[in-house]
């Protein structure tokens, strides 16, 4: 499903919030979900790479590396950062996998995260699968006077991402 229109972009934003906090709210549904999409169904794999890029974003996902970690590497017109190991956060959802990282943090004024909702992909005889998916830059307003954290505190931005999820060896 491509997502064109702001409406269904919002939408999703939206439904990926909703799913956050009924995980947020109940973490053993978030825990049995993760046990029953653990494996891919016989003959088949899961992908461990996730290469993807969008309007002036580039992401590199990898679910472990040659130190046993996930690596996450985040590159857009200002700034290239990488994360490792509990860095990266990662929720199982029925939207997919969110893998969110901090792309900066203030003492005073709040932070910005960016969340990639990777779908779910099981890779036969090939190696790699064209993906298409989502990811959210979400900007957290935050003031140490607490009368102007009023209203709504977190704004969105999605980037649509295209790119591959593949199985390689580490």
């Amino acid at each position: 499903m491509q997502l064109n229109h702001y409406a269904s972009r919002a939408a999703l934003v939206g439904l990926v919030l909703s799913t956050a906090a009924l995980l947020i709210l109940n973490p053993l549904r978030a825990k049995t979900q993760a046990n029953a999409a653990g494996q891919p169904p016989a003959g088949l794999r899961l992908p461990n790479l996730y290469q993807l890029h969008g309007e002036k974003l580039k992401i590199s996902y990898s679910t472990s590396s040659i130190r046993g970690t996930p690596l996450f590497s985040y590159q857009d017109a200002h700034q290239s950062l990488n994360f490792h190991g509990e860095e990266i956060r990662t929720t199982t959802t029925d939207l997919g996998t969110l893998i969110s990282v901090t792309i900066r943090k203030t003492i005073d004024a709040g932070s910005t995260t960016f969340t990639l909702l990777l779908p779910r992909v099981n890779l036969q005889q090939t190696i790699t699968a064209s993906i298409t998916t989502e990811g959210i830059t979400t900007e957290h307003r935050f003031s140490t006077v607490p009368l102007q954290n009023r209203g709504q505190l977190d704004n969105y931005t999605m980037t649509h991402l295209t790119g591959s999820a593949q199985s390689v060896v580490f």
